[in-house]
């Protein structure tokens, strides 16, 4: 199982490298790019969304699920890029966003017309009420009521995110084949996996009964902004339905004949650890799933131990998968570093990736993690987000997370492209571009690929279970076990020095590991001195 303990790296097309110079990055500009990837370390390759689309949502509202938008190339570019990283020993996971389509897609504009057609029940129409209003009080995540009328049909539609993004109805058996049917046409053409994009949203309640109100302190749904409106309910029934793990097994069933595929399931609901638990239980439902528990601005220790802890309780024989940080949030080295005052600070970076690559599970690292980017401040009228556009200022959206990846501090737009990229590169990444840190040791992204290969080496760190040490903050701890070996792991949290007893620790004495560059603590009277941001990994048996 390839996929298990396996650090899993995020493109983002349209930002990794613009290969034939429109200001949009492309498939090709992947296949240029392989060799660095390859030098990273990681297993796999989860690539954003390529499919043709009419980029509402930047391909995340697909209108053919079959082929590649004309912006990012062809397939056979898709073809090339498989065939190029398995010769380099590097799978290929790819979105598939399953719950909605486009307004564009065919599907849709046929569903649209009247309600007697071949695709009248392909999506979630309902009428409206007597006074004309939405059937029910459900939310868009991006702002709004879930529902739009639509007056060819003179019923509404449901859309849990753009009105150009129409939900699927999953509770028709036609949907479910036709999706996995397009599913398989990728596993056909040779992909490892799949990314699955809100996953848990396939379902929805077929009563469409209202969703309770939430009270205004609880309003802390993680992956989305509590001003938001869609943070006043509790969504018992726009997603997350029973009937969507039969689905999930459904997947896994499809997977089973393409030996060696996996599935990593994207949660957020209102209660993410358990659903991930249940999306991932036995070995008939998902590989791998991942929440935004670990995307927030919380960074303590204890909130870190508390999630974890929370869903090793759970989960059983299921396998988790952790970030912290994607396409959808702050760059952690801003999210983080700024509750510490430690914007930007390498150090920290490395730390970060090392605490995400030695917790019980896999890892998805987005682009740029490994240069320690930090989120860059787009002006309002260079926006693309809708979701910012929308919600501007108070949430700027998810622009910052997405400029172009910097190659080459002394080249326009930092070697990205010639042309004017769809989003500025901020001064701040020129300075972080990989050919400044390529021959700099002690840089970000060579340490990052030393920790890469070194954490290979230990079976605990990959595959071993979980046992969390109760510290003082800021100190995380935790042991890692595996076939009889055993590391103690910390982490100092903060950026300053931190001092904690081996009695704290529960260990009599400890067998530092030194051959690891981010290890810089000490041993003095029994006492671990752990420098601003340290990671310390020691030998327990």
């Amino acid at each position: 199982m390839w996929w298990r303990g396996a650090v899993i790296y995020q493109v983002y097309p349209r930002s990794f490298y613009d290969a034939n110079q429109d200001g949009i990055g492309d498939i090709p500009g992947i296949i240029a790019k392989l060799d660095y990837i390859k030098s990273l370390g990681v297993d796999a390759i989860w690539v954003s969304p390529f499919f043709k689309s009419p980029m509402k949502d930047f391909g995340y509202d697909i209108s053919d699920y079959r082929d590649i938008d004309p912006l990012f190339g062809q397939l056979s570019d898709f073809d090339e890029l498989i065939a190029k990283a398995h010769d380099r020993g590097i799978k290929i996971m790819i979105d598939q966003v399953l719950s909605h389509t486009s307004d564009q897609h065919a599907w849709f504009l046929e569903s649209r017309e009247d309600k007697t057609n071949d695709k009248a029940d392909w999506y979630v129409w309902a009428d409206a009420k007597p006074d004309g209003t939405p059937p029910n009080n459900w939310m868009s995540i991006f702002g709004g009521v879930a529902w739009t009328w639509e007056p060819r049909r003179q019923q509404y539609y449901l859309h849990n995110f753009l009105t150009s993004q129409p939900d699927l109805n999953f509770h028709n058996p036609e949907v479910r084949q036709a999706t996995l049917d397009n599913i398989e046409f990728w596993l056909k053409r040779g992909v490892d996996g799949f990314r699955l994009d809100a996953i848990n949203f396939c379902f929805h309640d077929a009563q469409l009964r209202d969703n309770p109100p939430k009270a205004q302190e609880l309003r802390t749904n993680i992956g989305f902004d509590s001003k938001n409106p869609y943070a006043y309910q509790y969504h018992y029934y726009n997603n997350t339905q029973d009937e969507n793990l039969g689905f999930m097994e459904d997947i896994r069933a499809l997977l089973d004949k393409y030996p060696g595929t996996v599935a990593l399931g994207e949660i957020s609901s209102e209660d993410s650890l358990k659903t991930m638990a249940e999306y991932t239980q036995g070995d008939k439902r998902l590989h791998m799933g991942y929440s935004f528990d670990l995307l927030t601005d919380d960074f303590k220790a204890s909130y870190i131990k508390q999630v974890v802890e929370s869903l090793e309780a759970r989960v059983s024989d299921g396998w988790p998968c952790w970030s912290v940080s994607n396409h959808d949030v702050i760059r952690v080295a801003s999210r983080w570093g700024r509750t510490q005052n430690a914007e930007g600070n390498a150090t920290l970076a490395k730390m970060l990736y090392a605490m995400i690559s030695s917790l019980r599970g896999s890892v998805c690292s987005y682009q740029g993690e490994e240069l320690g980017l930090v989120e860059a401040e787009i002006a309002y009228e260079d926006l693309q987000d809708p979701y910012g556009i929308t919600f501007w200022p108070q949430f700027k959206g998810r622009d910052g997370c997405r400029t172009p990846h910097p190659w080459e501090s002394q080249k326009d737009n930092a070697g990205f492209s010639t042309a004017k990229p769809w989003l500025p590169v901020p001064e701040a990444h020129y300075t972080t571009a990989v050919d400044t840190q390529e021959h700099d040791e002690n840089s970000v992204l060579n340490s990052y690929r030393h920790f890469s290969a070194w954490r290979k080496g230990f079976e605990a760190i990959l595959y071993g279970d979980i046992e969390f040490i109760d510290t003082p903050e800021p100190i995380l701890a935790f042991k890692r076990s595996y076939n009889g070996q055993t590391l103690l792991v910390c982490f100092n949290l903060s950026n300053e020095t931190q001092t904690i007893s081996l009695e704290e620790l529960g260990v009599s004495e400890l067998s530092l590991i030194t051959d690891h560059k981010l290890v810089t603590a000490t041993i003095n009277d029994n006492n671990l001195e752990m420098p601003a941001f340290a990671s310390v990994y020691a030998k327990l048996s």
